[in-house]
């Protein structure tokens, strides 16, 4: 016995039959719509602005990990290790030789620069 399978999509926007499925994200959530030829067309019309001035993510941004935890990059500029190991011992701070030095160093090294 034989069978066949069709499969058929319709057009999210107004229930006719749809040419395609397009995918997009926005505020880091990546979404699918079916769409006919004409409601795709518009749709890439109207985000077209915004993709022209935007910036293109990675694929793993898209497809691996949220691209809202990939977008943000911390700038800020930690101190030397060494210079605040040395500014805590000659302010007779207690700081470990080596390994991590305690939060509570950096944020006097900072309040005193």
């Amino acid at each position: 016995m034989a069978q066949r399978v069709v499969v058929t999509i319709s057009d999210d926007m107004d229930g006719g039959e749809a040419a395609e499925t397009v995918a997009f994200g926005l505020d880091g959530k990546m979404y699918e719509i079916d769409l006919n030829a004409a409601n795709a067309k518009k749709l890439r019309k109207a985000l077209a602005p915004y993709l022209a001035a935007g910036r293109k993510l990675p694929a793993k941004s898209v497809t691996g990990r949220s691209a809202s935890l990939e977008s943000y990059t911390h700038t800020s500029l930690a101190p030397d290790p060494a210079a605040v190991r040395a500014w805590a011992q000659s302010n007779k701070m207690e700081v470990p030789a080596r390994g991590r030095i305690p939060k509570r160093v950096y944020e006097a090294f900072r309040a005193a620069s």
